[in-house]
């Protein structure tokens, strides 16, 4: 790159014009627009492998804290030995070129990562995978545009004199490009065309701030025409949201403003994933039987609620995902009226698309604690199924919330939670939520769901669950769900609670699941562990297939 330092350079002397110093402004508006921008893309881009929990933003917003504080340092020294912009604006061009690799290689690298890992971290996976994924992707372009604020610190100031006025407009600048890039990406580009776009989208924009400078300084980049090459390809390459790239039978992939959402379909039943590394949310069968999931379980609710004593009974699911659960009770139970709540919208529109939702079944699209807060309605069941991996809603697992909870069932009303995550340690994840609901709740009883994590959770105020349950079975046309309900309440424990408690102030959900998930990890690795010992990795490259 050549410069020019003479007269007519863009940003030349201290006596710059008033035009010459909007731009300065601008470019640190667009600056903090773009690291909001991208610490939002972040959290997405990692949800599908991480989860979305309050660690992964720590882990997140940490790693870019760090980036951003080492490249102001950098920037202030740079902008001390060299006062001219060329060099600043050489760096967000760079920036831009790494942003826009991201949509590229970021899953690639993500996936790499974490398979390193699973061979060589025992605990804690989760935290270090994430963090070293983040550092390896994220943490280079925030350091560049780390160095916009000390450097135009530097340009802009005509004298001592008016300094103070000069960083509180940079400041400015920098905050109101920050709040716009925090809600555009949230409410418009990764909604309307993914993380993927929107990380081009961003990369575009700096890219552009670049060359603006250079073309009206006459200075030829060759980085800066690299720059545009990239973009370019990348936006061919990576404007893709395939997560999941090496995932066979999708038949959608898309995002939502909460979720990255998959669904797939073969022979005998469709499924939807809201993450590639935690499993299933929802199963349809394609020949109207049972799912042979945690949803078939939960059906005996209606029936501990009293459902052949009853002439209609109300049923109110808190989470619909695919709306499986309504259409089994409306399958199997007469004179029975469902309804949901659920916060992402794009889930219930894919729940009639392919999962045959019932469309007369209403669903609120609302958060399920706010929901229960505004209505004065009591329903018979109320079905919990708003917990994914280790992304507990902790506002939805308080005693607070499970009070709300049972202020809203009738007198011999029943809640059942599906605790997915299903671990016999007394001091885990399930033991709390479980102990927190004893607390609420006089009768509780639970049921292991073989071959998954899930356990069922049943609770009421009035005894006699397992009892009524027992009593409906003679009534149950279906042979193969009268069977399963059978099973059921020969297996239905009722649950001694501990001393654990969770309430609004305190409800480490994170932590505690955190440790489940670990335990899960090993469990599934120990085999590719011990081929890889044994055999190497052409062992395990068979093994996988590759």
């Amino acid at each position: 790159m050549r410069g020019n330092k003479t007269g007519s350079c863009l940003f030349q002397g201290p006596a710059a014009s008033r035009a010459h110093k909007i731009y300065l402004y601008l470019t640190e508006f667009f600056a903090g627009m773009s690291v909001m921008a991208v610490e939002l893309g972040a959290s997405r881009l990692l949800a599908p492998y991480f989860s979305s929990s309050q660690i992964v933003w720590t882990i997140i917003i940490g790693t870019i804290m760090i980036a951003m504080a080492l490249g102001n340092i950098y920037g202030g020294r740079k902008a001390d030995r060299d006062p001219s912009p060329d060099r600043l604006y050489g760096r967000i061009v760079t920036a831009a070129i790494w942003i826009a690799l991201i949509p590229v290689l970021g899953k690639y690298i993500i996936v790499g990562i974490s398979a390193l890992m699973i061979f060589t971290v025992d605990t804690n996976f989760l935290i270090w995978a994430a963090f070293a994924a983040c550092m390896a992707i994220f943490v280079f372009p925030l350091f560049l545009l780390g160095t916009v604020t000390p450097s135009l610190v530097k340009y802009t100031m005509d004298s001592l004199d008016d300094n103070g006025k000069t960083v509180g407009t940079l400041n400015a600048a920098n905050t109101i490009g920050s709040i716009i890039g925090t809600f555009l990406p949230t409410f418009v580009t990764i909604p309307a065309v993914g993380t993927s776009v929107t990380f081009l989208i961003f990369a575009g924009i700096l890219l552009v701030l670049a060359l603006i400078y250079f073309i009206s300084n006459r200075i030829r980049s060759v980085r800066a025409a690299v720059a545009v090459i990239l973009l370019t390809v990348s936006c061919f390459l990576g404007s893709a949201d395939h997560f999941a790239f090496w995932e066979d039978g999708l038949v959608y992939e898309g995002e939502s403003v909460y979720n990255y959402l998959q669904v797939k379909e073969d022979e005998e039943e469709v499924s939807l994933s809201t993450n590639v590394m935690f499993g299933v949310q929802s199963v349809y069968r394609k020949d109207g039987g049972l799912t042979n999931t945690f949803v078939d379980y939960a059906l005996a609710a209606p029936l501990m609620a009293g459902r052949s004593e009853k002439e209609d009974l109300e049923v109110l699911m808190l989470g619909v995902g695919a709306g499986t659960y309504a259409t089994k009770c409306l399958q199997y139970f007469k004179d029975i009226r469902v309804e949901g709540v659920e916060i992402d919208g794009k889930i219930t529109r894919l729940a009639g698309t392919f999962f045959h939702m019932p469309a007369d079944v209403p669903v609120v699209e609302y958060d399920g604690r706010a929901f229960l807060q505004v209505t004065d309605r009591k329903y018979d069941v109320i079905f919990v199924d708003a917990y994914q991996d280790i992304t507990i809603p902790f506002q939805m697992s308080t005693m607070e919330f499970f009070d709300l909870v049972s202020s809203h069932l009738a007198e011999d009303g029943v809640m059942v939670v599906n605790l997915n995550m299903w671990e016999q340690d007394s001091d885990g994840i399930n033991a709390w939520l479980m102990d927190t609901i004893s607390c609420v709740f006089d009768y509780v009883h639970i049921v292991d769901v073989p071959a998954t994590t899930n356990c069922e959770l049943f609770a009421s105020r009035r005894d006699g669950m397992q009892e009524r349950l027992r009593s409906s079975l003679a009534g149950i046309e279906d042979v193969q769900l009268q069977d399963l309900m059978r099973q059921i309440s020969d297996s239905l424990k009722k649950y001694e609670p501990g001393n654990h408690r969770m309430t609004d102030d305190r409800a480490p959900v994170e932590l505690l699941g955190i440790r489940v998930i670990d335990d899960l990890i090993r469990q599934e690795v120990s085999y590719y562990r011990g081929l890889y010992d044994r055999e190497g990795i052409d062992g395990l490259r068979e093994a996988l297939g590759l």
